[in-house]
C-alpha cells in the first residue's frame, strides 16, 4: 500500500518513525506534500522540498502506520550560519489531523533535534505564527524560546514568533554581536529570506 492510502486508525504507539530515504522518492514525496499542504501558511513548490531532502533528507522523519501510509513528518536542515553558529532549521512538520494529540509531533521533533545534536549542531530554529497556540506550547514545551517576533512574515500577511533551542552553553552569547548588528528591525531581505525559512515560491520557480 502506498504512502497516499486511506487514512489510518493506528494508535501513536503502532506508528513506526523512519528517515526519508531519497530512493523512495516517488513513494513518499507527493504524500508529504499532500500532508503538509494542507496546513501551509503559503505555498510551496517541489523544488522547496526537494531543496530540503536532496541536501538533507537525514533530517527528514515519517511517521508510518503498519501499511506504510505517511502520519507526520518533519523536514530540517542543518549548517553554518552568518552569525558563527552551526544553525538547525525546522522548516516544516505536519500530522495528520485524525492523529494528533497522541504525541506524535513530539516524537518527530525530537528525533530532529537528536538528529541536529548528532550532526553537532549548536542550536535549532523555526518559525510559527503567532496564532498557532498548539505549536508554541509543543515546542516550548520541549526547551525552544522566542526570539523575535516577525510582522507579516507570511505571505498571508499573519505575524511569526521565532522560536530558538540552544544545544550548547555559550551560544546565545556568540550570537550577542550579530543580533546587534541586526538591531535595524526584524524584517527578511535578500538571501536571508531562503536561509531563515521563507520560502517564496518565486525562487524556486
Amino acid at each position: 500500500m502506498s504512502a497516499t492510502d486511506a487514512p489510518s486508525t493506528a494508535s501513536a504507539d503502532e506508528l513506526q518513525y523512519v528517515q526519508y530515504e531519497g530512493d523512495k522518492e516517488e513513494l513518499y514525496l507527493p504524500a508529504i506534500r499532500q500532508l503538509i499542504s494542507k496546513d501551509l501558511s503559503e505555498p510551496y513548490s517541489i523544488y522547496v522540498y526537494r531543496y530540503f531532502l536532496y541536501q538533507w533528507g537525514n533530517l527528514c522523519y515519517m511517521a508510518l502506520d503498519s501499511d506504510k501510509a505517511l502520519i507526520g513528518v518533519i523536514v530540517c536542515k542543518l549548517e553554518p550560519h552568518r552569525s558563527g553558529t552551526h544553525r538547525g532549521y525546522i522548516a516544516m512538520l505536519a500530522v495528520r489531523e485524525t492523529h494528533r494529540g497522541k504525541g506524535i509531533a513530539t516524537k518527530l521533533v525530537s528525533l530532529a533535534i537528536e538528529g541536529m545534536v548528532a550532526g553537532d549542531a549548536d542550536e535549532v530554529v523555526l518559525e510559527t505564527e503567532v496564532t498557532n497556540t498548539a505549536s508554541l506550547k509543543l515546542y516550548e514545551r520541549l526547551g525552544f524560546l522566542r526570539s523575535k517576533r516577525l510582522h507579516r512574515y507570511y505571505l498571508n500577511g499573519n505575524t511569526a514568533f521565532r522560536l530558538v533551542l540552544y544545544l550548547k552553553e555559550g551560544t546565545a552569547t556568540k550570537r550577542a554581536d550579530d543580533a546587534m548588528r541586526a538591531m535595524e528591525g526584524d524584517r527578511v531581505v535578500g538571501d536571508t529570506q531562503m536561509e531563515e525559512g521563507r520560502y517564496d515560491r518565486e525562487q524556486f520557480a
